[in-house]
């Protein structure tokens, strides 16, 4: 079986040849921990797992899957402002920026939870300072950087070999109108930064001591460093959002490979934008939606989970609440058809090998599992698991509990949305009462009550789901 993924790189769709027999090693860019992630962040990690659970489920590779957490120094905007975001949130909030970096940290991890997504290594930046400057030490020694005045350290990519190789002309048009750090002391306008020394008259929360004087890492810096340490000097595939093409992961690659003097990530995979209102999600822009808004309107995280897989990783989706009750609606009806069919006829369990055999002939798994060996097209593999069950009466029992069966293996070990599994709690007397008790405040338009009731349940660690017309009791998570 062969991947076919797009190759931001070759800019085709090629087949993915991993560089060992037995193992895949994968880096995805950083949650920056200077607030709550919005969920474009998170479609970035839902494409990332999707990807890392196809090569792992259906490839039979074991794979080593690094997320770093950048927990210092990070812009407050695109054009390279000197206002670290962390040390703002640490003035807004009255914290120290490590305890920002740590509270937020803590909300990513209980985001990817209630996503089902897992990954392997969580880096921090801080915790790596001793790799970037030794990293930009021998960078320094192999004459690829220049200083500005007291307190820059530059990367001179007039020295890069291929400097332009991972852009289109829309990044270089781009990158030629733009200067994207505001110093008139560039040699090039593409020139970058590898280290920021701290100004002698200020004093920086997450400043380090370097071979020189108190410093703090700039943005691309860590990547490098991080990805080296837990992956290879050489590794397969580097993703994240396709905004970062023309600035960090080109830099990235070209501080890379003048370390290493040799090519560094063989294949780079971006997803597009998830939009609202046709404006890219941003924090900057304020216009952000995270997990904990979606579960606000009663809506459980696995239905955006669902949503992103209606849509192809490459193309740009747009986002509103409407568009995901439309989703949900989708979701609780494949749900509920195949509870009913498990229900009807079981499951037994059949592991990939049986499954294999048992379609040789209808080709049902080849052609169900050949979507996600296309550029993980989940778009058409949802549409013929829904095809297959309004079809079902046209198969056989033992059919059916083997269509069941290759649905079941896809979403444990792909999608994994639970379409199989359903929480089932027992829900304390006394707890039943107060939400009864918050449903008929409810009903009297007492919403005062209701809500005074809602966050007593909050704190006894229950939750409640409602509409017009039915409440439903949960753990909170």
């Amino acid at each position: 079986m062969k991947l076919k993924v797009f190759n931001t790189l070759t800019k085709k769709k090629e087949d993915f040849i991993p560089l060992s027999k037995e193992k895949v090693w994968i880096y995805s860019c950083w949650p920056t921990v200077y607030s709550k992630p919005h969920i474009w962040n998170m479609k970035a990690y839902i494409f990332a797992n999707l990807l890392r659970n196809v090569i792992e489920n259906i490839l039979w590779y074991k794979v080593t899957h690094v997320v770093n957490i950048t927990d210092v120094w990070h812009l407050t905007d695109d054009w390279d402002s000197w206002e670290d975001k962390l040390e703002k949130a640490s003035k807004k909030e009255n914290k120290t920026a490590r305890e920002i970096a740590r509270e937020y940290e803590k909300i990513f991890f209980m985001y990817l939870k209630k996503l089902n997504l897992s990954f392997d290594i969580f880096p921090r930046a801080t915790d790596h300072i001793h790799e970037q400057i030794e990293m930009v030490k021998t960078l320094e020694k192999k004459w690829y950087t220049y200083k500005i005045d007291w307190d820059w350290i530059y990367m001179d990519t007039s020295k890069v070999k291929d400097y332009w190789k991972l852009l289109n002309k829309w990044h270089l048009d781009w990158i030629l109108a733009c200067a994207r750090v505001k110093n008139d002391k560039k040699k090039n306008k593409t020139d970058f930064a590898l280290w920021k020394f701290s100004p002698k008259d200020k004093q920086r929360q997450m400043e380090r001591e370097s071979p020189r004087w108190l410093w703090f890492p700039w943005w691309h810096i860590e990547c490098s460093a991080m990805s080296s340490k837990y992956l290879w000097e050489r590794f397969d595939i580097h993703t994240w959002w396709i905004d970062h093409i023309p600035v960090h992961h080109t830099n990235e690659i070209a501080q890379s490979e003048c370390y290493f003097w040799h090519d560094w990530v063989h294949y780079w995979i971006h997803n597009q934008f998830l939009n609202l209102k046709e404006w890219k999600m941003s924090k900057s822009l304020w216009n952000v939606i995270t997990i904990e808004d979606i579960e606000k309107k009663w809506i459980e995280p696995l239905v955006f989970k669902y949503f992103i897989y209606l849509a192809s990783y490459r193309s740009i989706q747009d986002f509103s609440y409407e568009d995901l009750k439309s989703a949900e609606k989708s979701f609780k009806k494949l749900k509920k058809n195949l509870n009913t069919l498990k229900t009807s006829f079981g499951l037994t369990k059949i592991n990939l090998n049986d499954i294999k055999n048992i379609y040789e002939e209808k080709k049902i798994w080849w052609q169900l599992i050949d979507y996600l060996l296309d550029d993980l097209d989940t778009v058409r593999l949802i549409a013929d698991i829904n095809k297959y069950l309004k079809n079902i009466k046209n198969f056989k029992k033992d059919e059916i509990i083997n269509i069941l069966s290759l649905i079941k293996y896809i979403d444990d070990k792909i999608f994994k949305l639970n379409l199989f599994y359903e929480k089932n709690i027992e829900i304390p007397k006394n707890i039943q009462e107060l939400a009864k008790q918050r449903w008929k405040a409810k009903e009297n338009k007492d919403f005062k009550t209701a809500d005074k009731i809602r966050e007593q349940l909050l704190n006894l660690w229950y939750k409640i789901l409602d509409n017009k017309d039915w409440y439903k009791i949960i753990l909170k998570d």
